[in-house]
């Protein structure tokens, strides 16, 4: 099969690769649709490393059609699927506390299995076994089915802060994720709606997707913009949805006092950020952070989809062919588009 394989730190390539091998009760998909996540990027450039191999191929975020059923009779050939693409064990103290996205013996397809940036991808029994493999909604395209997984995980940590209802949220970045954040707020009800992007295209679309303020912070005043909007007070969250170490001390600024911050977005591994303890303890501050996705969130984001309260379509900017993986990769991290699918 063709396949993008990441032979090493920055390198790419597009290829002929063996057939995925099947063991017993594997299933193996035809991938449909497949997107890019700034992890993919992140492996990439060699800024997370954990669990990574070489040669891999990357690509969590998708869906496809069933080719090969593994013998579980749930699923039929040609089927629409997609998958939660973290396996977790069900039997650690962390699975069994109900926290399944924190499990220590979990296994993440992308990397530490060959990912959906290919022609085909193996679901390994246990997966299948565990819940992992959902059936998709009818009528969903697979390139939106595909981010389930992404606003899956944007639930998680909307969960983890606790936005509500008439919240007046901050979101430090505006790339795919943070417009997910967006949207995720506006629809919980969220009142007030800040972003901060540098990027005046992604400014633009954050606007569009539901933010009532959209602001350049290197010419613009922040905090200052923040506090007009609040009565003085300060954001009820802020949400940190790039991974610059920095912004978290910005974010402990920007809120009330008995604020949330949600430090979302993943940094690279080593890297310290200072962070302003008294603020925390005075102000009486909830900072928290926010890891990966579980099945049940997975579920309720393809039901939010499918219902058609939360559009996602729009988010899809540019599409490429599964040879053009360079280029994708690539048009993604330069902030050219909003989301991009491999289709």
């Amino acid at each position: 099969m063709k396949a993008g394989v990441l032979e090493k730190v920055n390198k790419v390539r597009f290829c002929t690769v063996a057939d995925p091998v099947l063991a017993p009760g594997d299933m193996l998909l035809k991938v449909r649709a497949a997107t890019v996540c700034g992890t993919d990027i992140r492996i990439l450039r060699g800024r997370k490393t954990a669990g990574i191999r070489y040669p891999s191929i990357l690509g969590h975020e998708f869906a496809g059609t069933v080719v090969e059923t593994g013998g579980h009779s749930q699923f039929h050939p040609g089927q629409a699927v997609c998958v939660c693409p973290q396996f977790a064990c069900g039997k650690c103290e962390y699975c069994i506390r109900g926290a399944e996205n924190l499990c220590r013996n979990m296994t993440a397809m992308g990397y530490e299995i060959d990912g959906a940036f290919a022609e085909y991808v193996r679901i390994p029994a246990r997966g299948i076994e565990a819940g992992n493999v959902f059936a998709m909604p009818e009528g969903m395209s697979f390139e939106t089915a595909a981010l389930a997984e992404p606003l899956s995980c944007v639930m998680n940590g909307q969960e983890r802060v606790g936005v509500t209802i008439g919240d007046a949220v901050v979101i430090l970045g505006a790339g795919p994720i943070g417009i997910l954040h967006v949207k995720l707020a506006r629809f919980a009800g969220a009142r007030h709606i800040i972003v901060s992007e540098p990027n005046e295209l992604r400014r633009k679309a954050a606007l569009a997707e539901g933010a009532d303020v959209v602001l350049d912070p290197g010419v613009e005043d922040l905090i200052e913009t923040v506090r007009a909007a609040t009565g003085g007070l300060g954001a009820d969250v802020a949400i940190v949805a790039i991974g610059v170490p920095s912004l978290a001390n910005d974010a402990l600024k920007l809120v009330r006092y008995r604020g949330r911050v949600s430090l979302f977005a993943g940094f690279s591994k080593d890297v310290q950020a200072e962070i302003d303890v008294n603020a925390i303890h005075y102000n009486e501050l909830m900072v928290t952070g926010s890891f990966g996705l579980t099945r049940l969130q997975f579920q309720r984001s393809l039901q939010l989809i499918a219902s058609g309260h939360l559009k996602l379509e729009t988010l899809l900017t540019h599409r490429f062919r599964l040879e053009d993986i360079e280029t994708a990769l690539q048009v993604a991290e330069q902030g050219a588009a909003i989301k991009v699918a491999i289709v």
